[in-house]
């Protein structure tokens, strides 16, 4: 009878929704092994994430889930992988495809890339229905839209109609988000899904998925180097340093009283936890780096001849000042126009309205090829900048191909070397190319890209949006330097208000393009004027789970 019972009670024992044992994953051709023994379970309705550095093997772990790391580059040579019992690494590809998208689904960390750019993206959202049985082309349709709305779509039927380079980075990031969560899948492999949002849609998508794990039981798997968003969401967390689980147990124990040195450095990094010494505040005496004054920028709308094509107001009328040597953050939900007046400051986009950068006033049209070495960009999305057919090392020191022909071939390597050990990049990497970098490495290339110049003005487009916890951390304290040191002046856009308060002076909120309240950094955080800066402050300390400050006094009426 008791060998019975204990029969009985080992039967009765769930196994886990998944389960990895001693995963181990090499580079084919260097015969190097970057993801060591890596074992993790995942329950029906569990939340767990997986965090560490940039490059530790968190997205090729998760990728091998659903065999999608390539197959060319990396070869899976140990362990195993089960979903419900049955080892993934067994299953042949027909069994795979069924199993991708309708079972187990995931959100890809950049969705540029992702999507298909020849297609539009309400197609995308529907195709993995239709393929899975789950509904017809017309009835899919109408779901798709419901999904696009439920993920913070303002517009549902133009972004169904759209292609994936009409929409901003954030709005891109929500069409992969819904097209995961079409077949509602029993798992969802969430690879930093909430990198290119702000923080109000970054409330509004955690709030969804955690909506999603109770009402269906779906478990999720997160991957994030945003450590405020693990805390919010996550019930179990996982650390990965290079290629292995280092730490592992409940969230509040790890965040709160990590035990590995390593784990312990990630959280002492977090940007709310910064001291950034960011130079002087601004005075008269600076000199006017960049000027707006009632610029506005328009995208013509797909469909229409010419003499009768429908016009998208992008940017509306703003109005801004950056003096030398200081930062001004732009911040403001996905879609709000901030890229779009970045792309004009540095003529990638035509405007109306006054604009003057660095001393040269712009008319909109021309760009004078002196500013090229005077004003850079690095660009939110570092994949689809950086081409994909050259080494990284020379993508870097293209600018000085260009601007500083003069110099030999020893003296351009030095400063690219030198560009890398600033970003915080090995020097083996030098030759690689841009598909064999994780996400956050490339964002250091572009980064260091725009440097290597050594450029009075840098706008910033999330340059940190990629970064885990401890390079970000590093690039703020450089930026910092820089700006110390050489006089930089920074237009810094980002959607964390974290990375805003830790490096800018000044801050600027944009919605629906145009700017409704500017002012000091500490304004912001303590007594915005506007129920939309205060609702963008309150989103972010949801979503890191920061003290609240003391209650704001009441706005200030203009």
């Amino acid at each position: 009878m008791l060998e019975q019972a204990l029969v009985l009670g080992l039967e009765s024992v769930p196994e886990p929704l998944l389960e990895i044992r001693d995963l181990r994953i090499e580079l084919r051709l260097m015969r190097r092994e970057l993801v060591s023994d890596v074992s993790l379970t995942i329950e029906d309705g569990e939340k767990v994430a997986l965090v560490g550095e940039s490059g530790s093997g968190k997205s090729l772990t998760v990728q091998a889930v659903l065999g999608l790391q390539q197959a060319r580059v990396f070869q899976v040579h140990g362990g195993a992988i089960l979903f419900r019992g049955r080892n993934l690494l067994e299953l042949g590809s027909s069994h795979m495809r069924q199993l991708r998208g309708r079972d187990v689904a995931m959100i890809f960390q950049e969705p540029a890339t992702a999507l298909n750019p020849a297609v539009r993206v309400g197609r995308q959202i529907v195709e993995p229905m239709v393929i899975h049985g789950e509904t017809s082309w017309r009835a899919g349709r109408e779901r798709a839209l419901g999904l696009l709305a439920r993920v913070g779509i303002d517009d549902p039927e133009r972004c169904y109609r759209a292609y994936a380079h009409e929409l901003s980075g954030g709005q891109r990031q929500r069409v992969m988000i819904a097209m995961a969560l079409s077949c509602d899948p029993r798992l969802l492999l969430a690879d930093e899904p909430t990198t290119a949002l702000d923080v109000t849609t970054q409330k509004q998508i955690l709030e969804l998925l955690e909506g999603l794990v109770t009402e269906r039981g779906m478990a999720v798997l997160l991957i994030s180097h945003d450590l405020g968003v693990v805390r919010r969401f996550a019930e179990r967390v996982y650390v990965m340093q290079r290629g292995r689980i280092i730490e592992s147990g409940a969230t509040d124990r790890v965040l709160s009283a990590p035990r590995h040195p390593h784990t312990r450095a990630l959280v002492d990094s977090e940007p709310s936890r910064l001291q950034l010494a960011v130079g002087s505040q601004r005075t008269a005496d600076n000199a006017v780096m960049l000027r707006a004054d009632g610029v506005s920028c328009n995208y013509p709308l797909a469909g229409g001849w010419p003499w009768h094509r429908r016009w998208l107001t992008a940017v509306i009328d703003a109005h801004l000042e950056l003096r030398e040597g200081e930062t001004l953050g732009l911040v403001g939900e996905s879609g709000s126009g901030k890229t779009t007046l970045a792309r004009a400051i540095v003529g990638l986009r035509a405007f109306t309205g006054g604009l003057r950068v660095v001393g040269s006033d712009l008319d909109g049209r021309s760009y004078p090829s002196a500013l090229r070495t005077k004003v850079q960009m690095v660009f939110q999305d570092p994949y689809s900048a950086l081409s994909p057919r050259l080494p990284v090392a020379r993508i870097v020191g293209e600018g000085l191909r260009v601007h500083q022909p003069e110099l030999v071939a020893a003296e351009r390597a030095a400063r690219v070397q030198r560009a890398f050990s600033e970003v915080g990049l090995a020097e083996d990497l030098l030759g690689r190319y841009p598909h064999e970098l994780s996400g956050g490495q490339r964002q250091r290339v572009a980064i260091a890209r725009a440097l290597i110049l050594r450029p009075r003005l840098l706008l910033l487009d999330e340059p940190t949006s990629a970064l885990d916890a401890t390079v970000q951390a590093q690039l703020l304290r450089l930026l910092a330097e820089l700006q110390q040191a050489l006089g930089l002046s920074y237009l810094l856009i980002s959607h964390d208000l974290r990375v805003v308060r830790a490096l800018a002076h000044r801050v600027a909120i944009m919605r629906q393009g145009r700017i409704v309240e500017s002012g000091p950094v500490q304004t912001l955080f303590h007594s915005p004027r506007t129920a939309y800066a205060r609702a963008l402050v309150e989103a972010a300390r949801y979503a890191t789970m920061e003290i609240p400050v003391p209650n704001p006094p009441a706005p200030i009426r203009r």
